[in-house]
């Protein structure tokens, strides 16, 4: 009840600037996440973890976030531009079939505190290199596409990444054209916005089953979309890596026969263990490790 009751306040403070969640509020709901923030409040995940993460697969974070607790985190069922993956902060956006009294005022306070254009090109003029425009369009397809070609170059200008969208987008044909870019979609359809409006602006979204924080850190490639709480990206990502590593050093053993794979998929003896750190001394590409940390890892083992 006490939860219920504090609704109401949560919904004037997202409308108390122009629909986007107070700082004070963002940090409270992120206040896991103990590094960088933008000026906003939103947690900013190091670039070099990003760049780590684009290396592992889904499927093993998916089971590093199952582990700890975390069952929400993935969304399936897009629509793409190419193969492309994305990988990076999250920067939330939430719209709404359109009514025309509230519209009409988030409009005329939006032009008072210099916003232009349509509400669908807001979140664009606040986003960061290495944002993932993150957007929750009801999953409006007909009269539901939040970005054409036009907005997709300048997302693609100022993040230099792509877009998730619980919702619709035209011109693919064009957007194909934008190298290095995607967009995961519902659908794509011909038709502009229309009846829709933005009410929410790095506030939580949900992406079907998903609840969205601002700066979650995104994973998006063809099997989905997976969604990593900030305070836990350091983590999943370092338990993909060595998946990975693990996987890599299997598939070499079991080859050459030197190991079953019986050893390899179960907990490792001190000689499997001290055979793996060589190897991954002479995979200078796959990063280092030490046996304290190798130990750590192995004990919380359940993949």
């Amino acid at each position: 009840m006490k939860f219920l009751s504090m609704i109401p306040m949560l919904l004037i403070s997202f409308t108390a600037a122009s629909q986007t969640l107070p700082k004070e509020e963002l940090i409270f709901l992120t206040s896991e996440w103990k590094g960088e923030r933008f000026a906003d409040g939103r947690p900013k995940i190091p670039d070099q973890l990003i760049e780590r993460a684009k290396k592992i697969m889904i499927d093993d974070a998916w089971t590093a976030l199952k582990n700890e607790g975390y069952l929400n985190q993935f969304e399936g069922n897009w629509k793409t531009v190419n193969s492309e993956p994305i990988v990076g902060r999250a920067l939330t956006a939430v719209y709404m079939p359109s009514r025309p009294d509230v519209e009409k005022k988030i409009k005329e306070r939006g032009a008072a505190q210099g916003r232009k254009g349509n509400t669908n090109s807001w979140p664009i003029d606040i986003l960061h290199k290495g944002d993932v425009y993150v957007a929750d369009a009801f999953g409006k397809i007909s009269g539901g596409p939040i970005m054409g070609s036009t907005l997709a170059n300048s997302i693609y200008s100022k993040s230099g990444n792509g877009v998730v969208f619980n919702g619709a987008a035209r011109d693919l044909i064009e957007i194909q054209n934008i190298k290095g870019f995607n967009a995961f979609v519902r659908d794509w359809h011909p038709s502009f916005t229309e009846e829709m409006v933005l009410t929410g602006l790095n506030s939580p979204t949900r992406i079907g089953n998903v609840m969205v924080m601002p700066g979650d850190l995104v994973i998006a490639n063809a099997e989905g979309v997976l969604f990593i709480p900030a305070h836990l990206a350091e983590q999943v990502v370092s338990v993909g890596e060595f998946v990975v590593r693990k996987d890599k050093f299997g598939f070499e053993m079991v080859k050459s026969g030197r190991y079953a794979t019986g050893d390899i998929d179960s907990q490792w003896t001190d000689e499997i263990k001290t055979a793996f750190l060589k190897w991954l001394d002479g995979h200078p590409e796959l990063g280092k490790m030490t046996r304290e940390e190798l130990d750590k890892m192995m004990s919380r083992r359940t993949w």
